[in-house]
């Protein structure tokens, strides 16, 4: 598959699941809303790491490259690499733990946080182009 092609497909998602994010939020589904603003970061990360060549097939690698290339580098606010790492440990536990539950007070300013997030790495890969 073009590479061009696939990197608008991932941030096109990125912002799909961003919509999507709004609108489990107003439902007040709080850990639902936490796993759509993770993968929508995902998505725009996956999207900015082919276009400069880097892959793993894990989320855990993603987030490391991303972290090392990006954030620690200074190219991505240090902002945007700790909400990235939040979203991911806070998906993990409202996914898979018992009896977790995270409260709307905690997730509502992720939303806007996660817009800005998704900016950010857009304009980046437009640099680039």
């Amino acid at each position: 598959m073009n590479k061009d092609i696939l990197i608008s497909y991932r941030l096109k998602r990125a912002n799909e699941v961003l919509q999507e994010a709004e609108q489990i939020a107003k439902m007040g589904h709080w850990n639902s809303c936490v796993n759509r603003l993770y993968y929508s970061c995902f998505y725009a990360v996956n999207a900015l790491l082919l276009q400069r060549n880097y892959s793993s097939s894990k989320h855990t690698g993603i987030r490391s490259i991303f972290n090392k290339e990006f954030v620690h580098k200074g190219i991505i606010k240090k902002d945007f690499g700790k909400l990235y790492n939040i979203l991911f440990d806070y998906r993990q536990q409202s996914d898979y733990e018992d009896l977790f539950e995270i409260q709307k007070e905690k997730v509502t300013p992720w939303i806007f946080q996660t817009k800005e997030f998704i900016n950010q790495i857009e304009k980046l890969i437009l640099e680039k182009y």
